[in-house]
């Protein structure tokens, strides 16, 4: 199948990955930019999963302060190489992740983070509101409950506010599938006015 121009274009605008791996995405899905898309998302994941180990060397702060002035976060974003750190398109997603923390207010960065208290709490409220429900269905309904209500409080598995498409963990992932390094938040503080 003949790939053009404008459909690997359009791709590398969606996605922001470079224009030779937009078109081999697109020959992969036979010109489907859907599955193109998907492609690119699952081998963004593995090249992440490659770079797991690998050192940060550089990396930057970045601040973002709500137009009210009445709130703000600053968030450390690393990378391997200041090359990278330097990059303009590293800052702005610096921002973009700056500007999420200042929107939704999570508590957690990854999972991981959950603490044993917040989760027992949450898993005993649910525990009651699944209560009335056919005993076969409860632990996947609280379950469900659980994933829904700690998505909105885990920084990575959140929805980006500018594209609900893409969660911040993909838009890391797409980041290190561009700039060929490990890109990882280290830690985040949100400030808000009274609290």
């Amino acid at each position: 199948m003949n790939i053009t121009s404008e459909q690997i274009k359009a791709l590398r605008e969606k996605t922001g990955i470079s224009v030779m791996q937009c078109k081999k995405a697109l020959e992969e899905a036979e010109g489907d930019e859907a599955k193109a898309i998907i492609i690119l998302k699952k081998k963004g994941a593995e090249q992440a999963a490659k770079k797991a180990d690998r050192e940060f060397g550089a990396g930057i702060v970045e601040a973002y302060i709500h137009s009210n002035g009445l709130v703000g976060s600053i968030v450390e974003l690393a990378s391997e190489t200041d090359f990278v750190s330097n990059n303009a398109e590293f800052k702005t997603l610096a921002k973009d992740i700056a500007m999420q923390i200042t929107a939704t207010a999570p508590d957690f960065l990854k999972t991981t983070d959950i603490d044993e208290t917040a989760a027992t709490k949450a898993r005993e409220l649910f525990t009651q509101e699944a209560a009335d429900k056919p005993a076969d269905l409860q632990e996947k309904i609280i379950q469900g409950k659980m994933d829904s209500y700690f998505k909105d409080q885990v920084l990575l598995n959140q929805d980006f506010i500018k594209n609900p498409e893409m969660t911040i963990q993909m838009m890391l992932d797409n980041a290190m599938q561009k700039f060929g390094e490990r890109i990882e938040i280290i830690k985040f503080t949100r400030f808000e006015i009274g609290k």
